[in-house]
């Protein structure tokens, strides 16, 4: 299997979903078109989802407001225009897929990236964290209902979370620049990441993914709090410590999917093939002793990260290169 991690170039919703219908046909996607502005990324979109809370933007970012303002929104109807673009998408295409992906930021990014009124990150308040994560969660499931209904398919949630990493370092800066957030405990961070992975699976009844592409992913802690499956930067992994790959490999021996992010998001100098990009693959698992039909059995592949930054030729053919190199998994060249 084969899917993309949410963003792409652009301001063309339908454009883009036509694209990703076409190239990813195995699980499709919500594009993310970050290039629209303020409501289009990936913060926006998931405060848009926000049930009984409103953000405004202020020149620091987005910030929890009184009343829904302007932006907020922008954020709603941009996510209704993107639904339409994805169900016309659907329909061209010729059938529902068993399912469509969707992206919302995952807990802790989201409690990092927005701020409360007086100007302090979400995080730094408990209280505070816990009603809007569970504001986010109401409203992810009126969007999943509503794009199910519209695709007539399943919906796949992915948690994004590029921000988990340095909440639980503690070095997220703070409002003034002058000092750091605290660093967020461990089992808080696990059980409110279980709270949000538990929900999105009991409201689609399928398997739930977290993204990240930092280059040392918290691999055991996604694992502990329930993920399914677990997607990061495969190119990232050749000088591994060895702790992260036990990490990688005890996720594969408790049956998690591991998302091969193998794919670059920007054109390369010279184009790869499909040997050079799926070799780290392949050296991964050579690496922890697993026999390589697991990436049949346990891996799926996507680009390294989001393309927003690649140019329209290139947007085509990572996601062509995304699918050959899924299904080169199922059906090794000789070669290999």
């Amino acid at each position: 299997m084969a899917t993309g991690i949410g963003s792409m170039p652009g301001t063309d919703i339908a454009e883009a979903a036509a694209i990703v219908f076409g190239e990813l046909p195995d699980l499709p996607y919500l594009p993310e078109l970050p290039a629209r502005g303020v409501g289009a990324d990936l913060l926006g979109r998931s405060a848009g989802l926000l049930v009984d809370i409103a953000v405004d933007v202020v020149p620091t970012g987005y910030r929890i407001a009184p009343r829904p303002g302007h932006h907020h929104r922008r954020a709603v109807d941009l996510m209704r225009w993107d639904i339409d673009a994805v169900t016309d998408a659907a329909e061209h295409a010729g059938g529902a897929p068993w399912a469509v992906k969707t992206q919302v930021a995952g807990p802790w990014t989201f409690a990092a990236g927005i701020e409360l009124a007086r100007g302090h990150r979400v995080l730094t308040d408990h209280g505070a964290t816990k009603d809007v994560v569970e504001s986010l969660l109401e409203g992810l499931a009126a969007h999943v209902a509503e794009l199910a209904e519209r695709t007539g398919s399943g919906v796949v949630v992915q948690f994004d979370e590029p921000l988990l990493p340095d909440v639980l370092a503690g070095a997220l800066p703070t409002a003034s620049g002058y000092g750091t957030v605290g660093a967020v405990p461990e089992p808080e961070a696990r059980e409110l990441l279980r709270r949000a992975i538990d929900r999105a699976r009991e409201l689609t009844g399928n398997p739930v993914l977290v993204h990240t592409c930092a280059r040392r992913p918290p691999v055991a802690l996604l694992r502990a709090a329930g993920a399914d499956a677990i997607a990061l930067d495969a190119t990232l992994l050749a000088g591994a410590p060895g702790a992260l790959l036990d990490e990688i490999g005890e996720a594969w021996d408790a049956g998690v999917r591991l998302g091969m992010g193998l794919v670059p998001g920007q054109p390369p100098e010279v184009r790869p093939g499909l040997d050079e990009v799926a070799r780290p693959a392949l050296d991964l698992v050579d690496r922890l002793g697993f026999p390589r039909s697991i990436l049949v059995e346990r891996a799926f592949v996507t680009p390294t990260c989001g393309l927003a930054g690649a140019t329209g030729d290139w947007l085509r053919r990572a996601l062509s290169l995304t699918r050959d190199v899924g299904k080169a998994f199922v059906e090794p060249p000789e070669r290999w």
